[in-house]
């Protein structure tokens, strides 16, 4: 998680009694510099993008389409119910990534509305990117609801997303650290350097869990403070993030063709940072850059084979639960006007009733000359 902490320290006002200038200055310059990052940032996007869009055209243009449409037509029943299913288990663990942060906020919310929440956002956030604008406002729409503040729902976020990264961070470290060997057949790295990137990886989750644990921490995170988890909700953030990542990769590995050259925790590892590559290119759920790099790095035998799968694993973990999103979040937009419309004509109900007791005389009229 990226702290973007803008305070002044207390060297850095000693001497300056004047006008205010050099704080004043001070301030520009770090504003120069977070352009300069955002700039090199969208730069290194685009190239991101740019790149794997070449090489996705490159191996489409090499594709048959009657070889593809074979190669998906070939994929058996029993592959895309264990896609569904691993599907299932991965969104069933998003949910609890909400379930946690809300424990850490002490927000008592019902497990329904909780799943509602977190599923439909993080379905459609997938789907069309910018998950920090799309999520959080889905996630808002219905937590306002059940009275949650936008500072909650915001420190929700962030809590969901430093869950989300565990489970990349850890998965993509352990691959490195424990089959260095078969990745540097992908990355083409000394293997000894994988296990070494890997390990300095899985250090770095193990000294903040330290850290975390020694005492209570507080970041401010674009001008609100946000208390980070203990060690006991760090665990469960991390057990979540690593059973949602390997059952996602879980959905594509199933779908492939053979998986004789590639056992599950290295394309688990692959999967990861292919998926790490889709973020940083900042296309809507990574397409394009997600598909470029599993070509580049799954060996297999043919290229519409795995195509086919990409194809089927884009079908079965986006689209499908994109279009549940939208259906639940209709149905659950209109219970709650037709909630509201039943209350509004009970209070009027009541509301007669209440005028009847008092004025027994517009009763007898409304009753007995009303109806004439």
């Amino acid at each position: 998680m990226r702290d973007d902490i803008e305070q002044e320290s207390a060297s850095g006002l000693n001497g300056f009694a004047g006008d205010g200038a050099p704080i004043r200055e001070d301030h520009a310059a770090r504003l120069r510099r977070g352009s300069i990052w955002q700039m090199l940032a969208i730069a290194l996007s685009l190239v991101i993008a740019a790149f794997s869009i070449y090489v996705l055209g490159r191996a489409v243009s090499a594709v048959s389409l009657s070889a593809l449409r074979e190669a998906i037509a070939a994929t058996s029943a029993e592959q895309i119910t264990a896609a569904a299913l691993l599907t299932v288990a991965s969104f069933l663990a998003l949910t609890g990534y909400d379930g946690l942060a809300l424990r850490q906020l002490n927000a008592h919310i019902r497990y329904k509305t909780t799943a509602l929440a977190s599923f439909t956002s993080y379905a459609i956030s997938f789907t069309l990117g910018f998950p920090l604008i799309t999520a959080g406002t889905v996630r808002y729409w219905i937590y306002s609801q059940v009275g949650l503040t936008a500072s909650k729902v915001a420190s929700l976020t962030v809590i969901a997303g430093v869950t989300f990264w565990f489970g990349m961070v850890i998965v993509l470290g352990a691959g490195l650290a424990f089959h260095a060997s078969a990745i540097s057949k992908i990355n083409h790295f000394y293997a000894l350097i994988n296990t070494l990137i890997g390990l300095a990886v899985l250090g770095a989750v193990l000294a903040y869990l330290v850290w975390v644990t020694i005492r209570h921490r507080q970041v401010d995170i674009k001008g609100f403070r946000l208390e980070l988890p203990g060690l006991a909700l760090s665990l469960g953030q991390i057990a979540l993030g690593v059973i949602d990542q390997c059952a996602a990769a879980g959905v594509l590995y199933v779908l492939l063709p053979s998986h004789a050259e590639l056992d599950f925790f290295t394309f688990a590892a692959t999967y990861v940072f292919a998926c790490i590559l889709g973020v940083a290119s900042n296309a809507p759920g990574g397409i394009g850059v997600f598909e470029a790099a599993m070509l580049k790095a799954v060996p297999v035998a043919s290229e519409e084979a795995l195509l086919a799968s990409l194809v089927l694993f884009r079908v079965i973990y986006y689209l499908v639960p994109f279009l549940f999103a939208l259906a639940f979040l209709g149905a659950h937009e209109g219970f709650h006007r037709w909630k509201g419309l039943r209350e509004a004509m009970r209070g009027s109900e009541e509301e007669k009733v209440l005028e009847d007791e008092i004025n027994p005389l517009r009763r007898w009229y409304r009753d007995n000359w009303r109806l004439k």
